[in-house]
């Protein structure tokens, strides 16, 4: 469910305070505020947000506005899948490509 149109986009009081103070560009803006919307007024500004334990820095673009700023934070790390069966597949391709690799530059 969206937000009333007539309330206009969340952003948490905070991070306006940082945008009239600071010229795109000039510094990052740390945040907690995953929940605030990018507006316009925030394109070219560095944002770090806070993702449980780090803070994942990036820069503000066109196609982001509209968007929360906790979608550019991811709060998991994803594990691959497979354990022992899988790393001896990916072993075994990595060997394959290493030697398709070296296999030409001795050739010549």
């Amino acid at each position: 469910m969206t937000r009333s149109l007539k309330k206009g986009p969340y952003v948490h009081p905070s991070i306006l305070k940082h945008l009239a103070r600071t010229k795109a560009g000039a510094g990052v803006i740390k945040t907690w505020a995953r929940s605030s919307q990018i507006t316009p007024e925030m394109i070219g500004h560095r944002f770090a947000v806070h993702n449980g334990r780090t803070f994942v820095e990036f820069s503000i673009s066109e196609e982001m506005v509209g968007h929360r700023l906790g979608e550019f934070a991811p709060t998991r790390k994803f594990v691959r899948h497979g354990g022992r069966m899988q790393k001896e597949i990916e072993t075994k391709a990595a060997e394959a490509q290493k030697a398709a690799t070296t296999a030409p530059a001795a050739g010549k």
